[in-house]
């Protein structure tokens, strides 16, 4: 009796351990080919589409087949998109002219050019406020424009470089001081600077990713660590390891699952047990410099873009050249089974 108990034991944890495999691993592989490095990945979950800055261009693709249906041409320097549904207009940086380019959703076509300032990079949607706010890295500024417009409404001085930002959906947007090591609050309709906070112990806070119903702000930071803040108490409550390199962060509310992709070569997938407790569950391995995210939280899938280098420069500084038509979109999800995809939950 005592040795079938202990069989059935062992059985048992062999079907558990069959049945529990990692809970996130890449889906699909879509080679996308194109010339040109990339930056932020932007998913407009009610299109199933993704916004993808390449240098000079911004490329749509759908997130079912991993097909490109358009590009948004002629940007000097793309890097973010920001999507503004309601009136119909996307909004693309151009980095290198300083710039905001206005297009239309559907056919993707340019409707206007906005001035910014200099090393335009991140730019994100605020509902409330019906404004877009791009973040200029070297001139240390939000530059604000009407949506519907697509006018330029101010310049807002914000006392240090500006990485990535959200927007709360309360007329609150914050961004992080990369430089400075803090967020920054700012009122959208004001457009005004609010409180602002020390990130300590994370130094060089660039990703940015938002839990609305908790109040709480992640930020990946380059010195390998994922800060939380409580928006409320400004201030940082907890922090996590994570890989090194860090450009892209999310954070999905139904699994409680935040995610960090890092330029060695690394996904850390960080669960929240409680607002105030953390836990790296699992580091996938992705290829070495895909560290731009792009997560779908209708469909619990992250968007993660990779490509192959040629061998560094003389002298080992540096990276080597991408390959020609390596550039490639990983999606990423939980694990499949017979029953179709495991959405999970907390």
């Amino acid at each position: 009796m005592r040795y079938l108990v202990q069989l059935l034991v062992v059985v048992a944890t062999s079907i558990g351990l069959a049945q529990d495999p990692p809970p996130y691993h890449v889906l699909h592989t879509y080679t996308l080919g194109g010339d040109g490095g990339w930056d932020y990945i932007v998913p407009d979950p009610p299109s199933h589409r993704l916004f993808i800055g390449r240098e000079n261009r911004v490329m749509v693709v759908d997130e079912n087949t991993g097909a490109l249906v358009g590009e948004v041409t002629g940007i000097k320097g793309a890097h973010g998109v920001a999507i503004a549904a309601d009136s119909g207009h996307g909004f693309a940086t151009a980095g290198d002219d300083a710039a905001i380019v206005m297009f239309d959703l559907k056919s993707y076509a340019k409707l206007g050019r906005i001035q910014a300032a200099e090393d335009a990079d991140a730019i994100i949607y605020d509902k409330p406020s019906n404004r877009v706010f791009s973040f200029n890295g070297d001139a240390h500024s939000a530059t604000v424009v009407d949506a519907a417009a697509g006018r330029l409404v101010t310049n807002i001085p914000l006392g240090g470089k500006p990485e990535y930002a959200v927007s709360l959906g309360d007329g609150h947007v914050y961004v992080n001081l990369t430089d400075t090591s803090e967020i920054v609050e700012i009122e959208a309709r004001k457009t005004t600077v609010g409180r602002r906070w020390s990130m300590a112990p994370c130094r060089n806070p660039v990703a940015m990713a938002l839990d609305v119903q908790h109040g709480l702000l992640f930020s990946g930071c380059r010195s390998g660590v994922m800060a939380i803040s409580d928006i409320k108490e400004a201030k940082v409550i907890a922090t996590v390891p994570i890989g090194m390199g860090v450009d892209g962060a999310g954070f999905d509310p139904s699994t409680g699952d935040a995610f960090a992709t890092n330029a060695d070569g690394t996904l850390t997938v960080v669960h929240q047990d409680a607002t105030d407790r953390y836990r790296v569950v699992q580091t996938l391995t992705t290829p070495v410099r895909s560290r731009n995210l792009g997560l779908d939280p209708s469909r619990h899938r992250l968007f993660v873009a990779a490509a192959r280098f040629g061998a560094p420069p003389p002298g080992g500084r540096g990276r080597g050249p991408m390959i020609p038509g390596s550039f490639e979109l990983l999606e990423i999800g939980r694990w499949l089974s017979t029953a179709g995809p495991a959405n999970g939950g907390r």
